[in-house]
């Protein structure tokens, strides 16, 4: 489960790490950066330039190993097709020549290369802003296509099986182990009347690609001066999948009208504008790639997304709110309400349309 560690720990911890990497020049200070859930980051500095030092989450990714290999491979790839290093994560050893260092406690760590002048947005300042992050993806999932080898490794088994996390949802109904059943009675009866959605986009036998699965747009840096794309980051997911999972995951977080946990229902509604733009964007990266299965079902992944994200709340908050860092009693219940309403209000523009 995500987690956070204490802060006076990692002041000792962290430039330690940094120190095993095999660095131009000695560490001069090292800081905490951005504000991720699973992994702790930290910015480096040298005086020959910056990196990005991460202490890695074990709990959520239990074979670090896999993940590291597919980093490394997926840098690889891509590093020989960019025009510029600040187009692609890139990887720095340890003094030893490995990707992965383990502290004297056993933690974690790897380092990239820091990119300067990039930054990421958690909402979008313009259309033009996800018009851009969707091309973006596409033209990740389009680049990856071609990568050598075997498939990835699952990092993440059973991330988007909708089926069996939709069926521990009916497990977790049946015990009620934290007792709150009760209390959310509409938004269960939401859920199971969407039940057709745990199956529908399975039932399809579409072709597994390389996908990212997180496809947030904060998970897209932009040139500071230009606001272009620069580097999909975040790879930790990336693996075999659907492309329709990532197109649906940027519909669910970039279309919306609303934050995650907005507690006001009548803010929550896909925008169209927002919708067609991310369509645009991706199609242009994807159309002549895709089959034409995949395109069609791109819609359907944007509703089994959604689907599978408000069963993972209502889940989590029946089961005591083991899983998702919440701040307040009812939070992962506000998210669910949230996702329920995004799926109606995306169902009910697709019978019009």
């Amino acid at each position: 489960m995500p987690y956070h560690n204490d802060a006076s720990d990692l002041d000792a911890t962290a430039p330690k790490a940094a120190a095993a990497f095999d660095l131009p020049s000695p560490v001069q200070a090292v800081t905490a950066h951005g504000s991720g859930h699973i992994h702790q980051t930290f910015r480096v500095r040298t005086e020959t330039g910056g990196f990005l030092l991460q202490r890695l989450n074990e709990r959520v990714f239990p074979d670090l190993e896999a993940v590291m290999e597919n980093t490394r491979r997926i840098a690889a790839h891509l590093s020989a097709q960019v025009a510029s290093p600040r187009q692609c994560l890139s990887l720095r050893s340890t003094r030893n020549g490995l990707f992965l260092h383990r502290d004297e406690d056993g933690g974690a760590w790897r380092m990239f290369d820091f990119i300067d002048d990039a930054e990421s947005h958690d909402l979008a300042p313009s259309l033009r802003h996800i018009e851009d992050a969707a091309r973006a993806f596409g033209d990740f999932q389009r680049r990856l296509d071609t990568l050598p080898g075997p498939a990835l490794k699952d990092t993440l088994p059973g991330f988007h099986d909708t089926r069996r996390r939709f069926a521990r949802l009916h497990s977790v109904i049946a015990t009620d182990p934290a007792g709150r059943l009760e209390g959310c009675a509409l938004e269960t009866a939401q859920i199971l009347a969407r039940s057709h959605l745990a199956e529908a986009l399975q039932a399809r036998r579409l072709p597994l690609r390389t996908v990212h699965n997180d496809t947030k747009l904060n998970n897209l840096l932009f040139d500071r001066q230009t606001q272009q794309p620069l580097c999909v980051i975040d790879w930790d997911t990336v693996m075999p999948g659907l492309v329709a999972h990532d197109f649906g995951d940027m519909v669910r977080t970039m279309a919306s009208a609303a934050a995650e946990d907005e507690t006001d229902p009548a803010r929550v509604r896909i925008l169209p504008e927002r919708l067609a733009a991310i369509t645009r964007g991706y199609l242009a990266a994807t159309q002549d790639w895709l089959t034409q299965a995949e395109i069609d079902t791109l819609p359907l992944g944007a509703q089994t997304i959604i689907f599978e994200q408000a069963v993972r709340f209502l889940t989590d908050h029946l089961e005591g709110d083991l899983y998702y860092p919440v701040s307040r009693h009812g939070h992962n219940l506000t998210r669910t309400r949230v996702q329920c309403a995004l799926l109606e209000s995306l169902i009910a523009q697709a019978s019009t349309s």
